[in-house]
């Protein structure tokens, strides 16, 4: 019999000795410019997904919140973006389109132009507003107008002349009537005929009377409308030259901003355009009569609108150093791509180019936008706008609502931007997976994946980052500087999160959250310092919170309702361990497990799988124990019997492997009918060789386990197996490690089965000598014993079986005859 010694106190926790650090206080360790973060794989996919300027290479950063998922990426990204950038910034800003006004214009242009392109159309709309009506004023403006007035009304006058002298000549004279011109039979007087005077005259002089008027109307006819088209005339040559003078002023106005802007082609057309816009619409610029009453109110329209010469300024990189980064905590479609905004008038909902308003894809154009991936995919619309607009590398301001039908309303469609932007989307490995796996255009827009671990190795090197990185914490947040004694027990605190005495874990924001909690307590004890009490004061008091669930099964446990023996031995009977795990508190208990055992070909039964509360993972680890009975004890005959293993009072699903060996233990002990110890209890998983293989979680088993055996009183006979893989996962409570150093409890560390019956039978387990015999009674010795009688038991039943069968078949063919 091979003696398994319990472990040493020294091994059931990682201690890290405070004088080891080379600082009293946190504060003198020497600070680095930046500290590291121990995520290189991550770190090196970040640099080359943003440094990688082909489309297609966005980056997916893959991890859970608790390592700084948000703060890691952002961080790395502002560096980069500090160093370089995909293209300088450009200002982005929108004019009004004078071809399409529909379509607004984008222009695009270097960074803090757009601010100045703005400044100067406002500008040159107030030196409008001030040159053009000093054209109507000007005296050449004011000769040329009259000359050309005076001419018409010269023109005018001998129309007029040349008429009425005609109109003499036939004995007409020409009269007017308000606006009617009429040709009448006049007097040798020069007074026009009355109708007594027409009267008297004969039938022929009549008639010749009528056949000049018609003559002269003709003629008056004639000279109006040579008036009429000298008026035109007039007008066209008044027309132009206002254009003319107008379109000089114009011209001398833009010509500054014309070289200015040279180099932008869009705006050699839109300047062009705005001219030929002002010398058509110069009278809006002409001085207004004061003289007219004010309305009450001002109908649209009825004021000239100067508001095609703005300029909406889209996006402004003047104070963006490097390429911007913009986070997006909201990305709603019109968070991430604008909104064509309207306002209500009269009734009617109205908007224009200056009510275009910029989403994140815009202020984050020519760098980086960082989106986190399950806020993204919340939002309708959204991811797959995101991924067109990738793919056609333009941003495109749309109403989502349109492509629906629920607006009618008239409204604008802005042209597209060019895109060029790197997106860094951040969740779950899962929900990578699920996008790469289900969206073909996920693999083809986000092809570097950054992913962050949830731990690392502990090493020097290790622990100089995470110091310089918890005191950076501390800095960037006013705490209370730590004690060497506080940061000693914050690093096995983070161990104990890694699960593991060789490593630290990542789990940044938990690790954050601990020194704000202590830094409270530091502060409620009126110290300077974060010392080792309040660290554990804080691990305590959250313990305390968060375990009303604990506390309630330890309730039951002590009155007897759920059934668990510390004490005595029992055949067939073990105690398990298993883990209960709230999210924010994680906790193990003990849990009895029994097997009874029967003939019959059933071989293992899982009773949780029969009642469907076995998950796949527990129902394999079952399904291995019959294995691991075939290898050992029936390798020359079956294995005939019908052995049920239950977890009892348990009403939930089971699963994991983690039992198995406990189970192993609990069917050897019914089949060899030697009792196990009560005191001890089990974890760790089984292979069908019988090694004891790894599990999780073993350090809260072991506490949970320990708190009912101390609420029952500490017998020294008490303890736990695990696997002996499992050891350098120990972080037991300081309570835990000091009764074992008391010798009231005990934790051993096996890597066989046989190590484990040793333990828990206090008799050898047994080898299996070459004729395939054990030694005579060890407990495989009973337990092969047991299998033989059973595979005996099951032939002789088979036999008097069929021979009962042959009996009963001779019976009835004797009746027969």
């Amino acid at each position: 019999m091979t003696t398994i010694v319990p472990l040493n106190p020294e091994k059931l926790r990682l201690n890290i000795d405070p004088q080891n650090l080379g600082f009293q206080k946190l504060s003198q360790l020497e600070t680095e410019e930046r500290p590291l973060v121990a995520q290189e794989r991550a770190v090196q996919a970040l640099t080359f997904g943003l440094r990688m300027e082909n489309p297609g290479f966005n980056i997916y950063v893959a991890g859970i919140n608790e390592t700084g998922l948000s703060e890691l990426a952002r961080s790395y990204v502002e560096e980069v973006a500090e160093d370089t950038h995909l293209l300088p910034p450009y200002d982005c800003c929108y004019v009004h389109n004078f071809r399409n006004p529909d379509m607004p214009s984008g222009v695009e242009l270097q960074k803090g132009k757009g601010r100045e392109f703005k400044k100067d159309m406002a500008e040159l709309l107030d030196e409008l507003k001030m040159q053009i009506p000093k054209v109507f004023e000007s005296e050449p403006y004011i000769s040329q107008k009259e000359g050309v007035i005076q001419t018409f009304n010269k023109d005018r006058k001998d129309v007029f002349r040349e008429l009425e002298k005609k109109v003499r000549e036939n004995g007409f004279i020409l009269q007017s009537d308000q606006s009617v011109m009429m040709v009448v039979p006049a007097k040798e007087d020069g007074t026009a005929l009355t109708p007594e005077d027409l009267s008297k005259l004969s039938e022929e002089e009549r008639k010749d009377l009528k056949i000049k008027s018609e003559e002269l109307h003709r003629d008056m006819g004639d000279a109006m409308r040579r008036i009429q088209n000298s008026e035109q005339s007039v007008r066209r040559r008044l027309k132009d030259l206002d254009r003319e003078l107008v379109g000089q002023t114009v011209d001398a106005l833009l010509e500054p901003l014309k070289k200015k802007y040279e180099s932008i082609k869009i705006l050699r057309g839109y300047f062009t355009d705005i001219r030929e816009d002002i010398v058509r619409h110069m009278d809006d610029f002409r001085p207004k009569n004061e003289a007219a009453p004010a309305l009450p109110f001002t109908f649209p329209g009825a004021e000239p609108s100067f508001t095609r010469y703005e300029v909406n300024i889209l996006v402004d990189n003047s104070e963006t150093k490097g390429a911007p980064v913009v986070i997006e905590s909201n990305p709603s479609y019109t968070n991430l791509f604008g909104v064509v905004e309207r306002k209500a008038q009269f009734g009617a909902l109205l908007t224009d180019f200056t009510m275009i308003k910029s989403g994140a894809i815009h202020r984050a154009n020519g760098g980086y936008l960082l989106i986190k991936a399950l806020d993204l995919l919340k939002w309708p619309f959204s991811y797959e706008a995101l991924k067109r607009a990738l793919r056609n590398r333009k941003i495109e301001i749309e109403d989502p609502g349109e492509q629906f039908g629920l607006f009618t309303t008239k409204t604008i469609k802005p042209e597209p931007i060019p895109l060029r932007i790197k997106i860094v989307l951040m969740g779950n490995p899962f929900i990578y997976q699920i996008l790469y796996n289900y969206d073909e255009d996920f693999k083809e827009l986000f092809k570097v994946k950054a992913h962050l671990d949830v731990d690392v190795d502990r090493n020097e090197e290790r622990l100089k980052q995470f110091m310089h990185s918890t005191k950076a914490l501390i800095e960037r947040e006013n705490l209370r500087d730590m004690h060497m004694s506080g940061v000693a027990s914050l690093i096995e605190f983070s161990s104990e999160l890694a699960g593991s005495q060789e490593k630290l874990s990542l789990k940044i924001s938990d690790i954050a959250d601990l020194l704000r909690e202590a830094d409270f307590w530091a502060r409620s004890d009126n110290s300077e310092l974060i010392e080792a009490s309040h660290i554990q004061k804080t691990i305590d008091e959250k313990a305390y919170r968060c375990s009303l669930y604990e506390d309630h099964l330890h309730e039951m446990l002590k009155k007897d309702i759920l059934k668990v023996s510390t004490t005595g031995r029992v055949v067939g009977q073990v105690n398990g361990l298993s883990i209960y795990d709230l999210g924010d508190y994680v906790f193990g208990r003990p849990s009895r497990i029994t097997v009874n055992i029967a003939l019959g070909k059933e071989g293992v039964v899982n009773l949780e799988r029969e009642a469907d509360l076995s998950g796949s993972i527990h129902t394999k680890g079952v399904m291995i124990l019959a294995g691991y009975l075939k290898a050992l004890f029936a390798a020359d005959r079956p294995l005939s019997l019908s052995a049920s293993i239950c977890f009892e009072q348990s009403y939930g699903m089971v699963d994991g492997d983690s039992a198995s060996g406990a189970e192993l233990f609990a069917l050897l002990s019914a089949l060899s009918d030697v009792p196990l110890d009560q005191g001890v209890a089990v974890t760790g998983a089984v292979s069908q060789k019988g090694e004891i293989l790894p599990v999780g979680g073993v350090t809260r088993k072991i506490e949970g386990f320990f708190d009912i055996c101390e609420a029952r009183k500490l017998t020294g006979e008490q303890g736990v197996i695990i696997p002996e893989a499992n050891v350098r996962d120990l972080m037991l409570k300081p309570k835990v490690i000091e009764a074992v150093k008391q010798g009231k409890f005990r934790i051993w560390a096996i890597s066989r089965v046989e190590e484990g019956m040793e333990i828990l039978t206090g008799r050898p387990s047994g080898v299996c000598g070459p004729d395939g015999s054990y030694p005579e009674d060890s407990v495989f010795a009973k337990v092969n014993d047991r299998l033989i009688k059973l595979a005996e038991e099951a032939k002789s039943f088979m036999q008097r079986q069929e021979e009962g069968q042959k009996s009963n078949s001779t019976k009835n063919q004797g009746g027969e005859k």
